[in-house]
């Protein structure tokens, strides 16, 4: 067994979608000949936890060390699972929280975590250093590591760090600072990670002394064993389960979708009459009120989060999946995990984005209704076809071979063998 240290600030108990690449990652590394141990967080107050990925990444007895921090999550640990404060109020947050950190508000993790990595890689023999970002602290502190203990560093992006979607950049002093962070951890890793062509063209644009062969693309996925236990609920075949499992926040919004379902309300109500929409995940209070605002309440069911078992159980009883994400800065990049899970599914999916990354995946799926993300008119024609579909029995199926390229478990795969080749040239 080869031995590799992966930093990861997201992982369980905290929830969502950022944890869960990382989680299945090191769940499959041992079956490609890697022992990981992931180095984290403590305990920390945050909008989500999941004692359902926290079990699994036990039972599969990965090694996992937790160090806690002066980052403001950390500080809050006593809190528990707090609530997502309004969006205004999490703008504002966020570009104050922009100004004072450099590269972001986790540095006060990643000071205290560096003490400890260190201490762990001088009494024991790793092979190689992995780290997942955002944040993006945590790649600075695995170059640190990568100097000081000459191992050799595979950087993952989950999103992009200059550029960044939701970056805020208060002076051209603070552009500059990120830029010349990232142009020296990129010089220092002998392996960047991207999750789409997009992303690693943008990284490769920004960065021009990048090859094409230095960045390798492996792409969000599902897990074949979170579909092995499913329960199924009854529900009535003349009525379409629509759901939407995940969060909202700033670009990723209902608003448009909600629209459109009240057009089809107005002009179709015989077909609304029959479709059930469900969301799964934070709803938010702003949508809460857009929905009473709209007089749509009859056909909505709100479940709250529900841990990544029971959301796949809400997703697994619908018909029809949705998904969005609006225009934002470099949206094109953006790679939802959201996306790519629903594919394991096989369901059919309505998939409201922009030009980019995502929509190209959706359409390889073969069994995505594609719109705009803003297009209020397009989406209600999409829903209108998607329910004609349902009722005559034709619904899209997707590409089997397309979903099976996206397991869990082969992407490990992917990872491992890049692993190899870093340390077979270290013997070299």
């Amino acid at each position: 067994m080869y031995k590799v240290l992966v930093i990861a600030y997201y992982f369980p108990p905290m929830g969502l979608s950022g944890v869960q690449r990382t989680l299945k990652f090191t769940k499959y590394m041992k079956n490609y000949n890697w022992e990981p141990t992931v180095l984290t967080t403590a305990n920390t107050g945050y909008f989500a936890h999941d004692n359902y990925l926290l079990k699994e990444a036990q039972n599969t007895g990965i090694r996992i060390l937790r160090v806690g921090g002066t980052d403001i999550n950390s500080m809050l640990a006593k809190k528990g699972t707090i609530k997502m404060p309004p969006e205004i109020i999490g703008k504002i947050f966020h570009r104050i929280s922009s100004t004072l950190f450099i590269p972001d508000n986790k540095v006060g993790w990643t000071n205290k975590a560096i003490k400890f990595a260190r201490e762990l890689l001088a009494k024991e023999k790793f092979h190689l250093i992995f780290v997942s970002a955002p944040p993006f602290s945590a790649i600075n502190m695995a170059v640190k590591l990568k100097k000081e203990f000459n191992l050799p560093l595979v950087i993952d992006y989950r999103d992009l760090w200059y550029g960044n979607q939701f970056a805020f950049y208060p002076t051209p002093i603070h552009l500059l600072l990120h830029k010349n962070m990232e142009y020296k951890a990129l010089k220092a890793a002998e392996r960047i990670v991207a999750t789409n062509r997009k992303m690693k063209e943008k990284i490769i644009d920004n960065y021009k002394f990048l090859t094409f062969d230095d960045v390798y693309i492996i792409p969000h996925g599902y897990d074949p064993e979170d579909f092995k236990n499913i329960k199924i609920e009854d529900k009535p075949k003349e009525k379409m389960r629509l759901t939407y499992s995940g969060i909202f926040y700033e670009f990723v919004t209902p608003k448009y979708f909600l629209n459109a379902f009240k057009k089809l309300s107005i002009e179709r109500p015989d077909v609304a009459a029959n479709i059930e929409l469900e969301f799964a995940g934070h709803l938010r209070n702003e949508n809460r009120k857009l929905i009473k605002k709209l007089k749509l309440q009859e056909y909505i069911k709100e479940f709250g989060y529900l841990d990544h078992n029971e959301a796949l159980n809400k997703v697994m009883s619908s018909d029809v999946l949705w998904m969005m994400v609006g225009k934002a800065r470099n949206a094109d990049t953006i790679s939802s995990g959201k996306l790519y899970e629903y594919f394991g599914t096989r369901k059919p999916i309505l998939v409201s984005v922009p030009d980019g990354a995502l929509k190209a995946s959706a359409q390889e799926y073969k069994a995505a209704f594609i719109t705009k993300p803003d297009d209020v008119e397009e989406i209600k024609l999409a829903i209108l076809k998607i329910y004609e579909l349902y009722i005559s029995g034709k619904l899209p199926v997707p590409d089997e071979e397309f979903v099976e390229k996206h397991r869990r478990d082969f992407l490990t795969e992917l990872l491992t063998k890049q692993f190899q080749f870093l340390v077979k040239e270290e013997i070299i």
